[in-house]
């Protein structure tokens, strides 16, 4: 028997954790605002000193009295809530030097000083996390530190071209740098190899090093970075040198300047690369034919060639590729191009093939005579003798050998040539005198055809013996390849005061003194209420979902606050496997969400096809009603298709719907797992998907959708997207956004929906990308995501534009029925964006189109285009998409005036007045789970179901008030 006074304690223990949750908040922000202060204090002491050290006080007139920020910033200068944010100086004509006191504006994003005659040391930037673009090319600095790119988890771009720096490496802390996609050093001065961390930065697209001091191979590592520009070209001192069959696996490169190099060995195979227009490989020391697969590809419009070696029959390019290659200075067996060369040439040169197509052999064996060849020697025309000993031959002993039937005489002494000795050889009947002696062949010797046949074989210890074991130091290549590259792998080397003013000092020292003041009183205040932790507000009230027959006893309970201690249950980790009977119940962690079969099969009248409102690709979405009328949204996976993708899927909606909440996402509300049974129970959203009302409104007898209406459709998922990517305590991804993944409820408000795909950003702030297998709708996926695996939250900020052009068009993605060129929404739409009148003919013409409108769909289009961008670090983020949209958006209201929130916070109210209404009513309010199905809801949206969804008050934060 409940004790009478608990009523009350529950109420007061109400009242002390919402005093609480307002004290924590006040308490964090008025900390804020005494550092802000401090900060404020601090960029401008460091913009003083900066100015003055480069003489922009005289040459941009900024005043060193002042502040950079207020009562406006100086010129080239950006502010964010009184913070320097992008220092623009760029070609000012300045002079003098960076101050090392740039290093203390630590809210800095740009700092662009290119084009100026500064001088000194480039100072070091260690630590300034929020830093994005550093463009200091075409000055005089005279060195860079080595702890330049510390602590720069947030640098995007880095061009620090033409600078006379001092001899220095590419330092290891470039990998901190995980959003890092543009980074340009040309004529920098760096020497040393190519380090192999340039493999782990699989954020970078383009990197520029050319005219510098690197030598030895490219790292084989770096073969897993979607490079889409590489600029190796000019080294000095001898420059990069080994195999380029590096580039076979670099699918995504438009352009690659390899030239004036020493790289050696043959051409690889450039199936796969696509995208690739500009290709530089002039003055180098290749060797081997042309392949087929270079001269084939179609996207490629400018080549150079000149001054290698190349072998075999002169490549004869289409008549659309700008082609430099002078026949003359390279080994072609004829200068005709297309024209094939000699059997005998060609049987010559798969021999080479198995060496690697030495540069010894490539600088003797020209024409399309072979009895002229060095080693070669015929007799009638025929090939007798085949003497290469002492050409520094490495690879293997190519079988091509054996077709050489006239073959007398074969002398590969005296080099480095490894693998096995092929029977096709043993097999020739003629040939008599074999010496193999002083190379690194092992194996069992085959038995030669010719009976008097002498086989020298001194000097190769493993002869008789199976493959040695890899020594210390091999770089592991498969050397039978002819287009592998060489055997030997490089490791890294690593290689004024200012004047300030009194008053704002004393500004700010006793803005800190009061603020402390004030934080200690308030601290006091909240720890005599002794409060929860703030942000956890704990709510007894529950939800029963009743089966419709009176005789069942199946009657299941599910929490509102559900969530665990750690912010959300690991929905997708654990299962029960205790079962007792045909009604057994598998239980998934995450709080009293679990809902019986028989619950479902009851509400949902035995899953009636009646009740059926769609069908995904793995399952049907029945409607159910529970005894009292309220409707629920019942996903049903089917046990066919369920798999393990499948099962994948509905932990991972499980997992995602129990730590996410937002009035823009749908909320899960149970789920049930019995037997082969997968079940999803969802809050019910009674106008059906976005693509019913966009795409199919005529068939359904809706009306088309108004362009106010659509404007708010847009703002609704760019807020709940938006909140996925960094409003909610983690980082999702949503991977499949799309008009049928967006549900309207009443009033036509939407809500994010179909979580099976979402995928879980890194945490630790220097991953900027995940590696998932590709999934998704085709018409939707970011290019950069389909073509590499690797998605970022700029995928589903593609995906969303896709839909604001669906919005403004009245078309589908991806649409089959128009004509080829037409058929790609994006492209289709870029081109219509060209001229205003192509673009007013793309809006859907059910669209009531004034000059207002026309303004309005005209900066979502913009809007639209960006979001579209190919290369994702050229899209805004969500919350720049949620700025856009809600200028343009009226401001929505219930359709119920008097069906106030009286639970959620008014934004508008001070804390003190909030704080009454909270606890007004908390002590007025009473819940009984048994005869409320739901609690009042915090969303706006009139939907039969209201949307405080369970946990809520488990994951809450400011955040939500997006």
């Amino acid at each position: 028997m409940p004790s009478p006074t608990a009523p009350t304690a529950r109420r007061r223990r109400r009242r002390e954790g919402a005093a609480g949750l307002w004290c924590a908040p006040l308490l964090l922000a008025l900390v804020a605002l005494s550092a802000g202060a401090a900060a404020q204090s601090s960029d401008a002491e460091a913009m003083r000193a900066v100015a003055k050290a480069m003489g922009a006080d005289k040459t941009l007139g900024w005043d060193l009295a002042g502040d950079p920020c207020s009562p406006k910033p100086w010129d080239h200068v950006s502010c964010e809530s009184g913070r320097v944010t992008a220092i623009q100086v760029g070609g000012r004509g300045l002079t003098g030097t960076l101050a090392p006191e740039v290093r203390d504006l630590t809210a800095l994003k740009r700092l662009e000083v290119f084009g100026n005659s500064l001088t000194g040391p480039l100072p070091s930037l260690a630590g300034l996390s929020t830093l994005e673009v550093v463009l200091a090319r075409d000055c005089n600095f005279t060195s860079i530190p080595a702890d330049f790119f510390k602590g720069l988890t947030s640098l995007q771009a880095v061009d620090i071209d033409h600078n006379p720096f001092a001899p220095w490496t590419l330092p290891g802390d470039l990998t901190g740098c995980g959003y890092l996609n543009n980074f340009s050093a040309n004529t920098a001065n760096i020497i040393g190899t190519l380090p192999e961390f340039l493999g782990a930065m699989t954020s970078l697209q383009r990197l520029s090093l050319a005219f510098n001091n690197l030598s030895g191979p490219v790292p084989a590592s770096l073969a897993g970075v979607q490079l889409l520009q590489l600029w190796l070209n000019g080294q000095f001192g001898g420059g990069l040198n080994g195999s380029i069959s590096f580039i076979s696996n670099l699918t995504s490169l438009q352009q690659l300047w390899l030239q004036s190099n020493a790289f050696t060995g043959p051409l690889p195979d450039f199936t796969g690369l696509d995208s690739l227009s500009d290709l530089q490989l002039r003055d180098n020391k290749l060797t081997g034919p042309v392949p087929d697969s270079l001269v084939n590809l179609k996207s490629l419009k400018k080549l150079t060639l000149t001054n290698n070696l190349l072998q075999g029959a002169m490549p004869k390019f289409p008549r659309d590729l700008n082609a430099d290659m002078d026949a003359a200075s390279e080994s072609f067996c004829l200068q005709v191009p297309g024209m094939p060369c000699d059997p005998r040439v060609s049987l010559l040169l798969e021999v080479a093939a198995g060496f690697m197509y030495p540069r010894s052999l490539a600088e003797n064996w020209k024409g399309n005579n072979p009895c002229n060849f060095a080693g070669v020697t015929c007799s009638q025309g025929n090939i007798t003798r085949l003497n290469l000993a002492k050409k520094d031959l490495t690879g293997s002993i190519s079988p091509a050998i054996g077709k050489i039937g006239s073959l007398q005489l074969l002398n590969l002494a005296n080099n480095s040539i490894t693998g096995t000795v092929p029977e096709e050889i043993a097999s020739l009947p003629l040939l008599t005198d074999v010496d193999l002696s002083n190379n690194n062949l092992y194996g069992k010797l085959p038995t030669f055809a010719a009976k008097n046949a002498v086989v020298k074989t001194d000097g190769n210890p493993n002869i008789g013996k199976d493959a040695p074991a890899p020594t210390s130091g091999s770089g592991g290549t498969d050397n039978n390849s002819p287009s592998g590259g060489g055997g030997s792998r490089s490791s890294g080397n690593n290689g004024g005061s200012s004047s300030s003013s009194v008053g704002v000092i004393a500004g700010s020292v006793v803005g800190a003194v009061a603020g402390l003041g004030l934080i200690a009183a308030l601290g006091f205040y909240c720890y005599k209420r002794k409060q929860k932790p703030f942000g956890r507000v704990q709510s007894p009230h529950a939800m029963v979902i009743h089966p419709r027959h009176s005789g069942s006893d199946d009657m299941v309970k599910i929490t509102v606050a559900g969530g665990t201690a750690n912010g959300g249950a690991r929905a997708s980790e654990t299962y029960s496997q205790a079962s007792s009977g045909p009604r057994d119940i598998h239980v998934v962690e995450s709080g009293n969400m679990v809902i019986s079969i028989q619950v479902l099969r009851n509400v949902t009248n035995n899953f009636s096809e009646d009740n059926i409102l769609g069908r995904g690709g793995f399952g049907t979405v029945y409607k159910g009603e529970l005894h009292d009328g309220t409707k629920i949204a019942v996903k049903r996976m089917e046990a066919g298709v369920m798999g393990n993708k499948g099962l994948n899927e509905f932990k991972s909606e499980i997992a995602v719907l129990t730590k996410v909440r937002h009035r823009n996402l749908v909320s899960l509300l149970g789920y049930c797992l019995d037997g082969n049974e997968r079940i999803l129970v969802y809050e019910y959203m009674p106008q059906g998907t976005l693509s019913e009302h966009l795409f199919e409104w005529s068939q359904h007898n809706l009306r088309p959708l108004e362009w106010k209406k659509r404007l708010s459709i847009a703002l609704d998922v760019a807020r709940g997207v938006e909140y996925l990517h960094s409003l909610a305590q983690q980082t999702f991804i949503h991977r499949d956004l799309k008009p049928s993944n967006i549900l309207l409820g009443d009033d036509m408000k939407a809500k994010v929906a179909d979580f099976g795909l979402v995928r879980l950003a890194p945490a630790d702030g220097k991953c900027v990308s995940v590696e998932t297998r590709l999934a998704g709708t085709f018409g939707y996926l970011a290019p950069e995501y389909a073509v590499t695996g690797r998605v970022t939250t700029k995928a589903d900020v593609f995906s969303f534009g896709v839909i604001l052009m669906e919005l403004i068009t009245g078309r589908k993605a991806l649409d089959e029925t128009q004509p080829e060129d037409s058929m790609h929404l994006v492209t289709w739409f870029r081109r219509m964006q060209l001229n205003k009148d192509t673009f007013r003919k793309a809006i859907d013409p059910v669209i009531d189109l004034d000059e207002e409108t026309f303004a309005s769909v005209s900066t979502v289009s913009e809007l639209a285009g960006h979001c579209c961008a190919r290369e994702p670090h050229q899209r805004p983020d969500m919350g720049h998409a949620v700025n856009v949209l809600s200028t343009l958006s009226d401001v929505w209201k219930p359709t119920d005036p008097d069906s106030d929130d009286s639970y959620g916070i008014d934004l508008d109210m001070t804390l003190p007045q909030a704080l009454k209404k909270w606890q007004a009513f908390e002590d007025s309010s009473h819940f009984d789970g048994a005869t409320s199905s739901f609690v009042a809801s915090l969303d706006n949206t009139q939907t039969s179901i209201p949307t405080r969804p369970p946990g809520f008050a488990e994951s809450f934060t400011s955040a939500d008030g997006r």
